[in-house]
């Protein structure tokens, strides 16, 4: 039977190994705001902040930790803190990476948000259902 409860804290434990590398430069509320938010985004696969305090079972209240966290919110990313996720980054990426493209949006003919975009082609092909151009 596997052991689910030392899943997630190894899982835990991984995620704010990660959070401690960006925010070991900042200040001990900065680093602690930074290791909730990883970790209650990840835990809850949600970037609603209640639903983000619910996965951090702290013991205050409920609306005074998503009055926090969007306090924290407000400020931005600290410089430190972009600097280090971008130099942790700069490990992973290959030297030549390989960059895949979705246009499938952009060549929407009805895609009205594309307007200033120039002029839009209708990549799909035509059926006996649709009015789309060949």
């Amino acid at each position: 039977m596997a052991n689910f409860t030392s899943n997630t804290y190894t899982l835990k434990r991984k995620i704010l190994t990660f959070s401690n590398k960006i925010s070991k430069q900042l200040s001990k509320p900065d680093r602690k705001f930074t290791a909730d938010i990883t970790y209650g985004m990840l835990a809850s696969q949600s970037c609603l902040l209640t639903d983000v305090v619910d996965q951090l079972h702290e013991d205050s209240k409920k609306i005074n930790i998503v009055d926090r966290l969007s306090r924290h919110l407000d400020k931005g990313t600290p410089a430190k803190a972009a600097v280090s996720y971008l130099q942790m980054l700069k490990k992973w990426i290959p030297s030549e990476p390989v960059i895949h493209i979705d246009d499938s949006d952009v060549v929407n003919p009805d895609g009205y948000k594309f307007e200033s975009l120039g002029i839009v082609r209708n990549g799909s092909e035509s059926t006996s259902t649709d009015h789309a151009p060949p």
